[in-house]
Parts: C-alpha cells; sequence; structure tokens
C-alpha cells in the first residue's frame, strides 16, 4: 500500500522506529484524516501487538476485547484468562512482549487510545505504571497511541502533568491533506479532474482521505457531489450526526458552536459566540472551542495587531458547513440534486465563504506564489464597525511581513474571470485608506487579488493591484 503526502510524518516515524531508545509516540487528529492507515502502512512491518478500544462500551467489555486481541497476537491455542482489570492485563502484555526477539523494532499499536478509558476504569493510571516501569526500559520497544479525541491526547497524554509528564518522545497532528495531496490521492485511484471540479470538491468535503475514498473514477464533480452527499444511502449523508458524538463526551455545545458559525462565514469572536449559542461567559467557552480548533473543525484567526483574546473564529471544516448548508435541509435526493442548487443565493454565499477557507488554509502555498516562503509573516484578518458616518469592513487575509510589507488579500470565488469594476475600485480603495488610517501602520501595502481564473487587466486593475493568486497556485 501507498501513502499520499504525509512527507514530514513518514520522516518523523522511521526517524523514531530507527532510535536506539524505547519511544511514546503519540497521534492525534480528526476522525477519519487517515492516522489507522498511517500507522499500519508505515509500520506494518514491526507492529506485534494491535488493540483498539471500542466506542462507549464498558471496562469489562474493553478487558474482554483486549484478552482476545491479545489471544490472536500469542497464537496460544490454550484459551487466556480475562483479565481482571487493567493492571493484570499490562502484565500479560509485558509477559508476551517479553517473548518477542529483540534485535528488531517491536511496535504495539493503540488505536482509539480516549475509548478505552472508561470511568474509574483505571486503564490510564495501568498504562502510565506499565510504561514507566516496563516499557520504558526496553530500547526496541515503540509504542504508538493514536486518538481522534485530540483535547483529551493533549491534556491526558501528551501535556499530562502525572506519570507520563514528558514521557511522550514524538507528537503528530495529523491533517486533512492540502489540495495538492488531494490531487495525487485522486490521480492515485485514476480519477483525473480538471481544477475548478478538484477545487469545488474540496470546498464540499474538504481533504479527508476517508471521504475522498467513495469517490469513482469517470464521475463528474457533480455527480460525486450527488452520490455521495444527497442520496439516501451516500456515505456522506448522515456522516455529521456520527462526527461530534465519537469526539466529545457532551456534544451538543460543540454543535452549537459549529451550527453558530456556519451561520456567520465571516467568522465570530468569543464573545460572539457566547451571545449566539446562549453560553455563559466561564470559561467552559474557552474549553469548548479549544477542544474544536484541536480537533480541526475552526480555526482562531488573530486580529491585525491584537491579542488572541480578540480572534476571530472560523468553521474550518468543509463538510460541516456543506451539511449544514445543504444536505442537512435537502429532501431531494433524485439524480442531479447538486446541479440544480447551482446559481443559487444560498450556493453563491456558500461558496465565497468556503472558498475563502480554503486558501486561508493554504497561505503557505499563497506565500510560496508571492516569493515570501522565507520571510517571517503574521497571517491575520482585519475588520472595523461603522462608525463617524462610515461604512464598516472586513479585510479577508493580510500576511503581515517582517520586511515592512502587508499584502491585503482579497478573496473572490468566480467561474470565469474576475472584473474589477469601477464600484469594486472604489470599496478596494477604501478598504486600504480605512486599514492605514485606523490601524496607522507604516509598511507597505500590496493590495492582491486571490481568485479561481485570474482577474481581467482592465484600468481599474492597472497600477491598482501588486500581486494576483490563482487557483492552480493553491494546488502546489
Amino acid at each position: 500500500m501507498k501513502i499520499i503526502g504525509r512527507v514530514h510524518e513518514q520522516k518523523q516515524l522511521a526517524a523514531r522506529l530507527a532510535s536506539n531508545e524505547p519511544e511514546l509516540i503519540a497521534i492525534y487528529g480528526r476522525r477519519r484524516v487517515g492516522k489507522t492507515y498511517l500507522v499500519r502502512t508505515m509500520l506494518a512491518d514491526n507492529i506485534v501487538f494491535e488493540f483498539t478500544g471500542i466506542h462507549k462500551a464498558t471496562k469489562d467489555t474493553q478487558l474482554e476485547n483486549f484478552r482476545q486481541t491479545l489471544q490472536i497476537a500469542t497464537r496460544n491455542p490454550i484459551a487466556l484468562a480475562i483479565p481482571k482489570n487493567w493492571l493484570q492485563a499490562f502484565v500479560m502484555l509485558e509477559s508476551f512482549l517479553n517473548s518477542l526477539p529483540t534485535e528488531k523494532p517491536a511496535v504495539v499499536f493503540f488505536d482509539e487510545f480516549p475509548w478505552i478509558e472508561t470511568r474509574k476504569g483505571g486503564f490510564l493510571q495501568a498504562f502510565d505504571h506499565w510504561w514507566n516501569a516496563h516499557g520504558s526500559k526496553k530500547s526496541h520497544l515503540k509504542v504508538v497511541i493514536c486518538g481522534s479525541a485530540a483535547s483529551w491526547m493533549i491534556d491526558k497524554i501528551i501535556n499530562d502533568r502525572g506519570g507520563l509528564h514528558n514521557r511522550v518522545t514524538q507528537s503528530i497532528r495529523l491533517l486533512p491533506f492540502t489540495l495538492g495531496e488531494t490531487r495525487a490521492y485522486l490521480q492515485s485511484k485514476g480519477i483525473v479532474l480538471d481544477t475548478y471540479s478538484e477545487l469545488q470538491l474540496y470546498m464540499a468535503i474538504g481533504g479527508i482521505p476517508f471521504y475522498l475514498r467513495n469517490i469513482n473514477p469517470g464521475e463528474s464533480v457533480a455527480q460525486i457531489i450527488d452520490r455521495i452527499c444527497f442520496e439516501k444511502d451516500g456515505p456522506l449523508q448522515k456522516e455529521f450526526n456520527n462526527l461530534f458524538s465519537s469526539l466529545f463526551a457532551d456534544a451538543d455545545n460543540h454543535e452549537k458552536i459549529i451550527r453558530a458559525l456556519a451561520k456567520k462565514g465571516k467568522g465570530l469572536t468569543r464573545n460572539e459566540i457566547i451571545d449566539e449559542c446562549g453560553f455563559t461567559s466561564g470559561g467552559n467557552t474557552t474549553k469548548l472551542l479549544k477542544e474544536l480548533e484541536e480537533s480541526g473543525f475552526i480555526q482562531p484567526y488573530s486580529a491585525f495587531e491584537k491579542t488572541t483574546h480578540d480572534a476571530i473564529y472560523k468553521l474550518t471544516d468543509e463538510y460541516s458547513l456543506f451539511y449544514i448548508k445543504f444536505i442537512e435541509s435537502s429532501r431531494d435526493t433524485a439524480k442531479g440534486a447538486w446541479l440544480r442548487q447551482f446559481g443559487s443565493l444560498t450556493y453563491n454565499i456558500w461558496s465565497g465563504f468556503a472558498f475563502e477557507s480554503v486558501c486561508q488554509k493554504h497561505e503557505l502555498q499563497i506565500r510560496r506564489k508571492l516569493g515570501i516562503e522565507g520571510v517571517l509573516t503574521h497571517v491575520s484578518t482585519w475588520r472595523t464597525m461603522p462608525h463617524k458616518g462610515q461604512h464598516g469592513t472586513q479585510i479577508d487575509m493580510l500576511l503581515d511581513r517582517n520586511d515592512r510589507s502587508i499584502n491585503l488579500c482579497e478573496i473572490k470565488f468566480c467561474i470565469q474571470e474576475f472584473i474589477i469594476d469601477k464600484k469594486y475600485a472604489a470599496e478596494l480603495d477604501n478598504k486600504v485608506n480605512l486599514f492605514r488610517t485606523e490601524t496607522g501602520t507604516r509598511k507597505t501595502i500590496f493590495p492582491t487579488m486571490v481568485t479561481t481564473y485570474g482577474c481581467r487587466k482592465n484600468e481599474h486593475y492597472l497600477g491598482r493591484i501588486q500581486a494576483e493568486i490563482v487557483m492552480d497556485d493553491l494546488f502546489t
């Protein structure tokens, strides 16, 4: 099996596998992002024991699952006893590991690690004890733990202040595919789409490998989205219902935030989220936001020259936005359901915000095209509220560079060449002037257009626009 992308992660795993030290590797990332596939493919020849937690199972069920898994690994014809507790379970595991040769690396893989822990079950304490007392003394042993509940993995494992404090030797946050990696994945399956279709597909379902695997060769993007999102038994027709319940113990408030942000494409501040969702202003909101951020559903964007306290949160999970805007309320399951959405007001609003989100995720590719990949750059947004008879305005993306320059990026999704007319030119000039006046910046400002097919080089473009990015640049 071939791994698409994940170049940096493969190098990290290869280095840990080749080390002469015991390794405790924590891999986390949202559901369906490909954590298990990466481990099983990359470390297949070295995995000696693989145990997967069962979602919402009792302690007794998890222990029975452990016994069955260990039974298979040992290949012992004599049935193993069910361990009475996790301490006993790890004694059994240790006995098995001691029977193996030590000449080559041995990988113990715990998948869906957070699911194994149950209330008063004692799993984490037993794991902690086993690693510190036994596992960490075996130079050939590499323990890999994976979990979709990213915030749990960070709090309980990576940043643990107890027995696992500073014990993790490598942490890896696995992100969805970029546009370029998505193209490579599709091509590996014999699926060839034009750039615009690839972009539109990404805007709808993102770069989640599990979602992309449902695509068949020979289908147009409209046929793909129809089949997997709108047909009655489409694999993504009801995926949203499982997303948050599988990651968070009490997912209702997480979903409230997602739905609030789906209504406000330009994003909301923390206080605006509290008002929109009817939360109190306590620390629980901060915890909810952090959990969603670490799980890859939302992203805070700092306001220009402001602290993170003033950040604007945006929904960055493409599928969640697409589901709320189109799939959830659709009663149209006949062929052509997606095509019938084209040109609607909802479609036009969604496509604008979805493209903006994709561009913000690919700021590295934008900086690369601008030739500033090696320049220290802070990415932010900026908005000002109406006052003194002026209209409020918002700038989609600012690239605040260490070379005393700022790229003021305007992001426009269009099915053809974008035309800057007299009215839009005046709006753009007003944005630049307002930004300079309100912030007092003395840096050079480069108005920059980020579009699908580029801009027409008319009298309103020339002398005004200093740089341009097109969708092809996002795939590099």
